[in-house]
Protein backbone atom coordinates (compact mmCIF):
# COMPACT_ATOMS: atom_id res chain seq x y z
CA UNK A 1 0.00 0.00 0.00
CA UNK A 2 3.12 2.40 0.84
CA UNK A 3 4.36 1.90 -2.55
CA UNK A 4 1.59 2.92 -4.23
CA UNK A 5 0.88 6.22 -2.47
CA UNK A 6 4.27 7.34 -2.80
CA UNK A 7 4.07 6.50 -6.71
CA UNK A 8 0.66 8.71 -6.26
CA UNK A 9 2.56 11.68 -4.78
CA UNK A 10 5.37 11.03 -7.00
CA UNK A 11 2.73 12.02 -10.39
CA UNK A 12 1.44 15.08 -7.97
CA UNK A 13 4.66 16.58 -7.92
CA UNK A 14 5.36 16.12 -11.34
CA UNK A 15 2.02 17.21 -12.50
CA UNK A 16 2.76 20.40 -9.75
CA UNK A 17 5.79 21.17 -11.28
CA UNK A 18 4.59 20.88 -14.80
CA UNK A 19 2.04 23.24 -14.06
CA UNK A 20 4.57 25.54 -12.17
CA UNK A 21 6.33 25.74 -15.36
CA UNK A 22 3.39 26.44 -17.38
CA UNK A 23 1.94 29.29 -15.33
CA UNK A 24 5.70 30.74 -15.13
CA UNK A 25 5.88 31.02 -18.85
CA UNK A 26 2.52 32.15 -19.08
CA UNK A 27 3.03 35.11 -17.27
CA UNK A 28 6.27 35.80 -18.91
CA UNK A 29 4.34 35.90 -22.24
CA UNK A 30 1.59 37.86 -20.58
CA UNK A 31 3.81 40.35 -19.85
CA UNK A 32 4.92 41.14 -23.22
CA UNK A 33 0.83 42.25 -24.36
CA UNK A 34 0.39 45.47 -25.14
CA UNK A 35 -1.95 46.16 -22.30
CA UNK A 36 0.61 44.98 -20.04
CA UNK A 37 3.40 46.99 -21.32
CA UNK A 38 1.33 50.34 -21.13
CA UNK A 39 1.02 49.44 -17.53
CA UNK A 40 4.73 48.96 -17.03
CA UNK A 41 5.52 52.18 -18.60
CA UNK A 42 2.98 54.03 -16.75
CA UNK A 43 3.14 52.55 -13.37
CA UNK A 44 6.95 50.83 -13.04
CA UNK A 45 5.44 47.95 -12.36
CA UNK A 46 4.12 44.46 -13.60
CA UNK A 47 0.35 44.25 -13.90
CA UNK A 48 -1.08 42.31 -10.96
CA UNK A 49 -2.64 39.56 -13.42
CA UNK A 50 1.44 38.84 -14.21
CA UNK A 51 2.26 39.05 -11.20
CA UNK A 52 -0.60 36.44 -9.57
CA UNK A 53 0.46 33.87 -12.34
CA UNK A 54 4.50 34.73 -11.38
CA UNK A 55 3.68 33.71 -7.30
CA UNK A 56 1.18 30.69 -8.56
CA UNK A 57 4.09 29.52 -10.65
CA UNK A 58 6.79 29.61 -8.14
CA UNK A 59 4.43 28.14 -5.30
CA UNK A 60 3.64 25.47 -7.36
CA UNK A 61 7.25 24.64 -8.76
CA UNK A 62 8.65 24.82 -4.98
CA UNK A 63 5.96 22.65 -3.53
CA UNK A 64 6.57 20.44 -6.71
CA UNK A 65 9.75 19.64 -5.99
CA UNK A 66 8.94 19.67 -2.24
CA UNK A 67 6.89 16.40 -2.71
CA UNK A 68 9.11 15.06 -5.14
CA UNK A 69 12.16 14.95 -2.78
CA UNK A 70 10.23 14.15 0.22
CA UNK A 71 9.14 10.92 -1.51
Amino acid sequence: MEKGIGTTMKIISLVLIVIGIGFAVWGYQLSGSVGSQVTQAVTGADTDKVMTYYIIGAVSFVVGIYLFRKN
